[in-house]
């Protein structure tokens, strides 16, 4: 079973697809994006429907979730991307959020992801859930924890020389 859209009271969460392809590539393109979680060295349309298709589809279809598109529900502006993920290096599913500057603060990243991680748990038995960050990421570490996860210790991913803040709930 695949959950392709989710509604909150003022968001619309799609799952990406090749359409979304433009706005994957400005919104992984912000200069925060790539100081708090990395350069996906995405620089045309083409780069972003190919890191879609090889790297979100697949696990949409192992799954039946990932990555989806956060829109605002009285206008499909998009707005940002909330997922949760398999991720190398972590035994735990983690999560994920990503917005556009102009709607950080409002509490659509909350609401989105609460909303995910609900859906993980009630349809598909997700249990676990984890988030990793930067240490001076402190709006993404508010967040996580406003989201009932706790922090546990301080990891390394496999190729990557950042030490990142691991929580868990």
């Amino acid at each position: 079973m695949k959950l392709k859209t989710l509604e909150t009271e003022r968001l619309i969460l799609k799952l990406f697809d090749e359409n979304d392809a433009e706005f994957l590539l400005e919104l992984y393109n912000m200069p925060k994006f790539i100081e708090f979680v990395g350069d996906r060295n995405l620089k045309t349309g083409e780069d972003a429907r190919d890191y879609i298709t090889n790297r979100f589809f697949p696990q949409i279809q192992k799954l039946g979730f990932g990555n989806y598109v956060v829109m605002l529900k009285d206008s499909n502006k998009k707005i940002g991307a909330v997922g949760i993920f398999e991720r190398e290096g972590l035994e735990v599913m983690d999560i994920g959020f990503s917005f556009l500057p102009e709607y950080e603060g409002k509490g659509y990243a909350f609401e989105s992801a609460k909303k995910l991680m609900e859906i993980a748990k009630t349809h598909f038995g997700v249990e676990k859930i984890s988030a990793i960050t930067t240490k001076n990421n402190f709006s993404s570490q508010k967040l996580i924890e406003k989201l009932g996860l706790k922090f546990q210790k301080n990891i390394f991913l496999p190729n990557d020389p950042e030490e990142l803040m691991y929580y868990e709930n």
